[in-house]
């Protein structure tokens, strides 16, 4: 065993090629064990361990800086820097996280999670090194899907024709992103694997990069060879290295896409461990297929996730020119929708709450300034979604709520859901988001009547009296358990309204409430700061109403416990009603 060997880079440059040979076996097999049993990153990580060990035993880590981008591919990188134990020791699995974190490690510079980042980010070490007039290497890990992304591109742009030091790109190419490549730029990148970089259309050289290629990027020896052939060098140079995403792991081998990210399953046959539940990604998925069947002007968009909405490789192939998937660029994903939606077309963008993010400007001035009829469907929205703190949905409401024109909508069901998709689908008056709720699906078997077109208009589903409940999305719900539980405790039968809009007001139904009720309460699983309750509490400001607004604090916070959060922000029942008793 040379694993429980390694504490640092240091213990690395101890070993011949041999034993690094090992080494990469045992760090393969330790990282098949914890996700087999933790979930996490998967073939990334098993196809970049002999690169992540050559860079560790060529360079010195960290007075040479690695970025590497996305962290999807950081494990084996943090096993060879004094991590060794979270990926070894089931009782500290979740000691630290699945992303590079320069607060667990010297050796990592900063918190990433999402993608096509690390060049620019490396490029700003390299001109706070220049500036200072210190000295050191500066290598950017980038994974070969990353590069559809803009800031990837923006950021070759500026290495090929500004820099002039020392500025390495590792370019881990595995022929995949998470699902298959998209765009033009792979032709090329296939083109140099097949020519072994030496087809005279090269995409690195056009920038104005030197170039040279690795033919088997699991090759140890080859890789140390290369790697010190740049170390220290004087400018800007990219390594395209061919590598084997899932190495390793027969099952990951095969089959790269479902192995990508992988929660716990069975090392012996690669099955999980927990059988798939109805959520409302597959539900928008079946909708959409069925929809596109009738349909040939729908078509689904996709920025490099199809697996998040659950479209396999199968689906996607039968369903040809009307799934897209434009690689990693939501911006194009936004203004594309906008141009299709233009002209008759009728486009559903399926995206990330976290993702969705990188493409404010395309949302404001691309879309919703022209008005045009795009459908957005946004998943892991809110507290209930994904604990990472690079991948946190509870932004989303505060940033897209306040662009004029856009309507944003919060089903709380799945029958609202559908009816919410088949209304924008067919509308051709709005751009139209759809948030879908966090946690399990919940479904009453109602069917949807509301005319959508009539925009902010609210749902009251119980009448009562003093107290008006306003449950937006996943937290409509609760909305409905504090108001059984407050006539329980009281008497008092309160007033339950399910908003459905989250860009709007219901001015008339809110100016009705003033007539016999003293207190409305808003439940949002979002921010408070520029989100939705704010909007009902801004109404009333001039009035003896008063307004409680519940939900979450503007903060980042990692890896959180979701149980804690909601009570930490009195986001529970028996919270919202000791509340209401003070009143």
């Amino acid at each position: 065993m040379y694993l429980e060997k390694i504490n640092s880079p240091e213990d690395v440059k101890k070993l011949n090629i041999e034993e690094m040979k090992v080494l990469a076996q045992e760090i393969r097999e330790a990282i098949i064990k914890r996700d087999a049993i933790h979930g996490g990153h998967f073939g990334p990580n098993l196809g970049i361990v002999e690169a992540t060990i050559a860079l560790h035993y060529v360079f010195e880590s960290p007075k040479d800086k690695f970025v590497f981008d996305v962290s999807h591919q950081t494990y084996p990188h943090k096993i060879l820097t004094g991590r060794r134990e979270a990926f070894t020791d089931e009782a500290h699995y979740d000691d630290v996280t699945g992303y590079s974190n320069q607060n667990e490690s010297e050796h990592d510079h900063f918190i990433l999670g999402h993608t096509s980042t690390s060049i620019s980010l490396a490029l700003g070490l390299a001109k706070a090194r220049d500036v200072k007039g210190e000295t050191g290497n500066v290598v950017a890990i980038v994974g070969d899907g990353s590069l559809s992304g803009g800031e990837a591109l923006e950021g070759l742009d500026f290495a090929g024709g500004e820099l002039k030091s020392n500025f390495i790109i590792v370019v881990n190419d595995n022929e995949m992103s998470i699902a298959e490549n998209h765009g033009g730029l792979y032709k090329n990148l296939k083109l140099l694997r097949e020519t072994e970089g030496k087809a005279e259309c090269n995409l690195f050289k056009a920038i104005g990069l030197e170039y040279i290629f690795i033919k088997d990027g699991n090759n140890l020896e080859e890789l140390i060879e290369t790697l010190k052939k740049v170390k220290d060098i004087n400018h800007p140079i990219v390594v395209h290295i061919y590598t084997q995403k899932g190495k390793g792991y027969k099952p990951a081998e095969e089959d790269k896409e479902s192995w990508h990210y992988t929660m716990p399953f069975n090392i012996e046959n690669g099955k999980p461990l927990n059988e798939d539940i109805e959520d409302y990604c597959n539900i928008t998925k079946e909708y959409l297929i069925k929809k596109m069947k009738e349909d040939k002007t729908v078509v689904t968009i996709t920025a490099g996730t199809p697996g998040d909405f659950g479209f396999s490789k199968k689906e996607r192939d039968e369903l040809g020119s009307q799934f897209v998937d434009v690689g990693i660029a939501e911006q194009t994903a936004v203004a594309m929708s906008s141009g299709m939606a233009s002209k008759g077309a009728k486009p559903v963008f399926t995206v990330v709450s976290s993702f969705i993010q990188r493409t404010y400007d395309q949302l404001s001035q691309d879309l919703c300034i022209n008005n045009n009829p795009a459908t957005i469907v946004v998943s892991y929205g809110g507290a209930i979604g994904m604990t990472d703190v690079t991948h946190l949905g509870w932004f989303d409401i505060a940033m897209m709520s306040n662009i004029p024109n856009l309507v944003y909508l919060a089903p709380t069901t799945k029958e609202e859901h559908l009816a919410m998709l088949e209304w924008s689908i067919g509308q051709q008056e709005h751009p139209v988001a759809i948030r879908i709720p966090g946690g399990k699906v919940v479904s009453n078997g109602k069917k949807v009547t509301k005319n959508f077109s009539k925009l902010n208009s609210y749902e009251v589903n119980q009448k009562g009296e003093k107290v008006a409940i306003i449950g937006l999305g996943t937290f409509y719900q609760l909305g409905e358990k504090a108001a059984k539980l407050y006539e329980e405790k009281t008497g008092v039968k309160v007033t339950v309204i399910n908003p459905m809009y989250i860009t709007g007001v219901d001015e008339k139904l809110l100016e009705e409430l003033k007539k016999d009720h003293s207190i409305v309460i808003t439940l949002e699983d979002g921010v408070l700061d520029g989100g939705f309750g704010e909007k009902i509490a801004r109404f009333y400001g001039n009035s003896d109403m008063k307004v409680l607004n519940y939900g979450l604090k503007k903060e980042f916070l990692d890896r959180y416990n979701i149980g804690k959060v909601l009570t930490k922000n009195r986001l529970k029942a028996n919270l919202i009603v000791e509340d209401l008793l003070k009143f």
